[in-house]
């Protein structure tokens, strides 16, 4: 399946602080690509709080001074995106995004962000769970099968209560912890465990009008899956979903749009005849 007119709907530039390129070179990437529609969505982790000291640059333009790390380069970034939309129009259709990370640990502040009428899109990600690190630092060979099966189950139950305040549009990368645990480590996953919370959080989900995405990011980090992979997209779906996004989770312009043709085809797999793109938080879709 070619990408031209598909959507890339997860991607971060430099206002993540663990991306690479500027949301210049993302959006040139995605003309290239000849992408119908095409989001930046830097990452808001909303537990995520420096002291104003740890920045060089003045801080006092935030809304709130006590906001900072993560939640600053969130905002600068949609400052930053409202006005690259205007300098592309014509030639890209810009989505105004974000990735809305762990709400429920700073339930003020993404509150906040969810009623920023700047905003076309929001993931929503749980990374970490309450007072621990991100998924990604985990050294799962030293751990065993209980303390994971722990780990896990704590993370979906945290992504249900995140699925029921609902101040999102997609749900991002449900399965990210099984990038690292199966896909880094290879350590294997019954994730039979935690069907029935899943299934809780694809109908929460569902009931509320909102989706979930394929992140394809898996497809060319290592993993050779998909966040989640088909078998649970596939339950979405024969539960009553129909809003679904493809992202690749880029972080730098080179990888723009990778793996997007392989969800797309996915999506069509398992019953998807449309993909979603939002606009001013409202769902469009396009045909696969």
């Amino acid at each position: 399946m070619n990408i031209n007119g598909l959507a890339d709907m997860h991607t971060h530039s430099d206002f993540s602080p663990d991306a690479k390129s500027s949301p210049e070179q993302m959006c040139e990437s995605a003309v290239r690509l000849g992408l119908a529609a095409y989001a930046i969505t830097d990452h808001c982790d909303c537990n995520m709080r420096f002291p104003p000291e740890h920045y060089t640059d003045d801080v006092s333009a935030l809304k709130d001074a006590d906001m900072y790390g993560s939640q600053k380069y969130a905002l600068d970034s949609i400052a930053y995106q409202t006005k690259l939309k205007e300098r592309y129009q014509g030639r890209l259709e810009l989505i105004c995004g974000i990735e809305l990370g762990q709400p429920l640990q700073d339930m003020e502040f993404a509150q906040m962000i969810s009623c920023d009428e700047r905003l076309d899109f929001i993931i929503g990600s749980h990374h970490q769970n309450r007072g621990e690190d991100d998924f990604y630092s985990f050294e799962y060979n030293k751990m065993d099968s209980g303390q994971i099966g722990t780990l896990l189950e704590n993370c979906f139950l945290q992504t249900l209560d995140m699925c029921r305040w609902g101040g999102f549009d997609v749900l991002g990368h449900l399965t990210y912890p099984l990038r690292y645990i199966e896909g880094d480590y290879g350590i294997s996953v019954d994730m039979s465990r935690y069907e029935d919370i899943i299934r809780e959080i694809f109908c929460t989900l569902i009931q509320s009008g909102k989706g979930i995405e394929i992140n394809t990011s898996g497809l060319w980090k290592g993993y050779g899956k998909t966040l989640p992979v088909e078998r649970l997209i596939k339950m979405y779906r024969q539960l009553g979903g129909e809003i679904l996004t493809v992202g690749s989770d880029a972080h730098n312009a080179d990888d723009v749009g990778k793996g997007i043709a392989e969800g797309a085809e996915l999506a069509k797999n398992v019953g998807f005849g449309y993909l979603t793109v939002f606009k001013k938080r409202t769902a469009n879709f396009i045909k696969i």
